[in-house]
C-alpha cells in the first residue's frame, strides 16, 4: 500500500489542487495523493485548471472536498499550503509527518484576466518547485 499524502488548504479550490496535481505527477506510483479543504469552496478555480493544462497536467476532474472525508483514512503525511488550514488541521490516525508550506492565494488576484493568470502561473511555479523537490526527496528515501 502506498503512503497517503493529504494536501490541505482552506477552500480547496486553487493551491491544494495545484499541489495535488503536481505531486501526483512527480511522485508517480510512489504516493497516493489527495487534497481537501477545511472550508471547501465547492469548485476548482477555472484558472487553476487552465494554468495546469499549460504544463501538461489535467486537473479538470478534481473536485473540492471537505477535510472530514479523510478523517478515518490512514494518512501518512499532511501538508498544509495556507495558514488557515495549518491552524485548523487535526491529527489523523497513523499520521507520521506534517509540513506547512504556505503560498499566496491566487484566487484573490485582481486585475485583468492576464494579470490574474500571471499570479496563478507564479504560484503554480512556486508550488511546482517545492512539490517536485519533495517527491524527489521521497524517492531518494526508498
Amino acid at each position: 500500500m502506498k503512503p497517503a499524502v493529504l494536501i490541505l488548504c482552506t477552500g480547496n479550490s486553487c493551491r491544494s489542487h495545484l499541489a495535488e496535481g503536481i505531486l501526483r505527477a512527480a511522485a508517480g506510483d510512489l504516493l497516493e495523493v489527495h487534497s481537501a479543504g477545511s472550508k471547501p469552496a465547492g469548485y476548482v478555480h477555472p484558472l487553476a485548471i487552465r494554468v495546469m493544462n499549460e504544463i501538461g497536467l489535467d486537473i479538470s476532474n478534481h473536485h473540492s472536498k471537505p477535510l472530514d472525508e479523510f478523517k478515518n483514512q490512514p494518512i501518512e503525511t499532511v501538508i498544509t499550503v495556507c495558514g488557515n488550514a495549518d491552524a485548523a488541521c487535526p491529527m489523523f490516525p497513523g499520521q507520521v509527518n506534517r509540513h506547512h508550506w504556505g503560498f499566496d492565494d491566487p484566487a484573490h488576484a485582481e486585475g485583468t484576466e492576464e494579470e490574474k493568470l500571471a499570479v496563478f502561473r507564479r504560484v503554480r511555479d512556486e508550488i511546482r518547485r517545492v512539490f517536485e523537490a519533495y517527491a524527489a526527496g521521497r524517492r531518494d528515501e526508498r
